[in-house]
């Protein structure tokens, strides 16, 4: 039976057995996991899932294969970014607003993309439901230029991509960190790269994963033989 009581204990076992471990240690992220409720932001077909160590389909999605990221994966992300309270936040690939509102609990501001019609209006009702007031959902495809506007101090891309886009490393403040998991199966590599002044950025590779891709980035092309 899914009581409150029950959804607490999982909550702690999946924050203590599944995200703990995964070297994520900030206080702050971890307190974040319990006062945002993953449960809230799953579909309901799959909310007795909702703590388990793997991702979700997004049943509202018009394209097949759309999930939620594996909760180790957000909370891993979240606390090697290591998101200020000044700062602003651009994620690409909202699909059930769980991200985004982790990512709100840190920023000022978090603007989140989804290609996805009915996946953005969704995320964005669900965000508005559970009180996340500082973040904006916009439909948009988040592989496209961004047009002239805003700079960010951080950019997430919830999903993986084949390459970094070095469209969007224009886009960060100095200082700012993008983060992305690259390359293709069987195995990719988290990249979190940091603009340190006008021309330069760093990169680091801290842990492997895979994950579903983000629609329309670039692939590479197959060889010919």
């Amino acid at each position: 039976m899914n009581t409150p009581a029950t959804h607490e204990r999982l909550r702690f076992n999946m924050i203590e057995q599944q995200i703990r471990p995964w070297d994520v240690h900030d206080p702050l992220v971890l307190e974040l996991l319990n006062t945002i409720r993953r449960e809230d932001y799953v579909p309901a077909v799959h909310r007795a899932l909702a703590f388990f160590d793997m991702e979700l389909p997004l049943d509202h999605a018009a394209e097949p294969g759309q999930t939620m990221l594996a909760p180790k994966i957000e909370a891993r992300t979240l606390n090697d970014l290591k998101v200020q309270p000044h700062e602003s936040v651009l994620e690409i690939g909202t699909g059930s607003g769980f991200m985004a509102a982790l990512l709100a609990g840190r920023a000022a501001k978090v603007l989140t993309l989804e290609i996805d019609a009915r996946l953005a209006e969704s995320a964005a009702k669900t965000l508005q439901r559970n009180g996340v007031t500082n973040v904006e959902v916009r439909h948009a495809d988040g592989s496209k230029p961004l047009s002239s506007g805003p700079t960010f101090d951080v950019i997430v891309l919830s999903g993986s991509v084949a390459r970094i886009p070095q469209g969007l490393l224009g886009s960060l403040n100095i200082g700012g960190r993008l983060s992305a998991i690259v390359g293709n199966e069987p195995m990719m590599r988290t990249h979190i790269v940091t603009r340190v002044s006008e021309g330069q950025w760093e990169t680091t590779q801290p842990w492997d994963t895979v994950a579903p891709r983000l629609l329309n980035f670039p692939e590479p092309s197959p060889f010919n033989f």
